[in-house]
C-alpha cells in the first residue's frame, strides 16, 4: 500500500474524525484526502500525545520551536518526543532539546546506558530502541491491513519484548484478540496498557468494552468514567457508557451520557440510536414522577382523615 485514505486512517489508528480535523484545524497536520506511510507515523504520535492530555497549542508551539532551533523539517519524524510538564521535549543524536526554553542536556541515558533490548545481537539505547518499535509497530499494522493477523500478532508481541511499556502494541494485539473472542487475553493486554500509560484514555475505552463482554459491568463502568475523565469529549465512550447504566438499571446516569453524545455526535451514525434511548429514558422517567407524584398524594389523603379527627 502507497498511500492511505482518511478512513483507512481513521481505522488504522482509531481516531475520531473530529479529533483528526481538529489537528488539521490546529496545524498540526495538513488536510487532505491521501496519506502516506510517513503521514501515518506522525498521526500515531499526535495521537499518542494527545492522549497525555497534552494540548494542541503546546504541540504546536514546541513543533515550531523545534523547527527552528534545529532546522528539521519535521520533527515529530525526526526525533523521539517526551511530555515534561505542559511541554513537548525532543530528544535526537543523543542529546536531550527543550526547544521553547532552547535549553539542551546530554542524553547519558540514551549515550551510554546497557539495555537489555537487543536486535541481531546489538545492544539498543534508548533511542535505537524507540525508532526500532516505531518500524515495528507500522509493520504490524500492515500485516492487520493486508490480513496477516498471524504476522501481526508476532510482531506486537516482538515489540513488547523490546519496550513492555508500549501502549499502542498492548492496544493493537488486545484488539485482535478481542476479535477473536479470546476475551481473559484482551483484557490483560488493555489492562497493561492502562498501567504503562495511565492517561491514555483508549486504553481504558477498549478495556470498558472487553470487560462488558466478560459480563464485568460494573468494572466497565469504571473504565469507561475514566475515559471520559481524561477525555471529556471522548464520545464512543460517552455512548458505551450510556449503554452499560441502561443494562444496569441506571436509567438517570445512562440519560446523562446519551445527552453528552448527542451534543458531540449529532449527525454520526449511531445518533438516531442515541436520540430514539434518550426519548425513551424521557418518556419512562415522566411516568415514574407522575407515578410517585400520584402515590405520594394517595398517601397524603390516607393520612388527611386522622387529623382531621384530630381537629375536630
Amino acid at each position: 500500500m502507497t498511500g492511505y485514505s482518511r478512513q483507512d486512517v481513521l481505522r488504522i489508528l482509531r481516531i475520531h474524525p473530529r479529533q483528526l480535523r481538529g489537528w488539521e484545524r490546529s496545524g498540526l497536520i495538513a488536510p487532505r484526502e491521501t496519506y502516506s506511510f510517513q503521514d501515518l507515523v506522525q498521526l500515531r504520535k499526535l495521537r499518542d500525545l494527545r492522549a497525555t492530555r497534552l494540548s494542541a497549542a503546546s504541540i504546536r508551539a514546541s513543533i515550531s520551536a523545534m523547527r527552528s532551533v534545529s532546522g528539521m523539517a519535521n520533527p515529530l519524524l525526526e526525533a523521539s518526543t517526551v511530555r515534561r510538564g505542559s511541554r513537548l521535549i525532543f530528544r535526537h543524536s543523543g542529546v536531550i532539546m527543550e526547544p521553547i526554553a532552547r535549553q539542551f542536556v546530554f542524553d547519558f541515558d540514551g549515550e551510554h546506558s546497557h539495555d537489555p533490548a537487543n536486535v541481531s545481537g546489538s545492544i539498543l539505547t534508548p533511542t535505537q530502541r524507540e525508532a526500532q518499535t516505531t518500524r515495528l509497530f507500522l509493520e504490524a499494522v500492515r500485516c492487520e491491513e493486508t490480513g496477516k493477523t498471524g504476522d501481526a500478532v508476532r510482531i506486537y508481541h516482538e515489540i513488547l519484548a523490546l519496550d513492555p511499556s508500549h501502549a499502542p502494541a498492548s492496544i493493537n494485539l488486545g484488539t485482535i484478540f478481542y476479535h477473536q473472542r479470546e476475551f481473559t487475553e484482551a483484557e490483560h493486554l488493555y489492562r497493561q496498557a492502562t498501567l504503562a500509560d495511565p492517561e491514555y484514555a483508549l486504553a481504558y475505552f477498549d478495556l470498558g468494552n472487553v470487560l462488558d463482554e466478560l459480563k464485568k459491568l460494573p468494572e466497565a463502568i469504571e473504565a469507561y468514567t475514566t475515559a471520559i475523565r481524561l477525555v471529556p469529549t471522548y464520545a464512543d465512550a460517552h455512548y458505551n457508557l450510556a449503554l452499560a447504566y441502561e443494562r444496569t438499571g441506571q436509567r438517570r446516569k445512562a440519560l446523562r451520557h446519551w445527552t453528552a453524545y448527542l451534543k458531540l455526535d449529532p449527525i454520526g451514525p449511531w445518533a438516531t440510536h442515541a436520540r430514539n434511548q434518550l426519548r425513551k429514558i424521557l418518556d419512562r422517567e415522566k411516568l415514574a414522577v407522575v407515578h410517585s407524584n400520584t402515590r405520594a398524594t394517595l398517601h397524603r389523603a390516607k393520612r388527611q382523615p386522622p387529623s382531621l379527627r384530630l381537629v375536630r
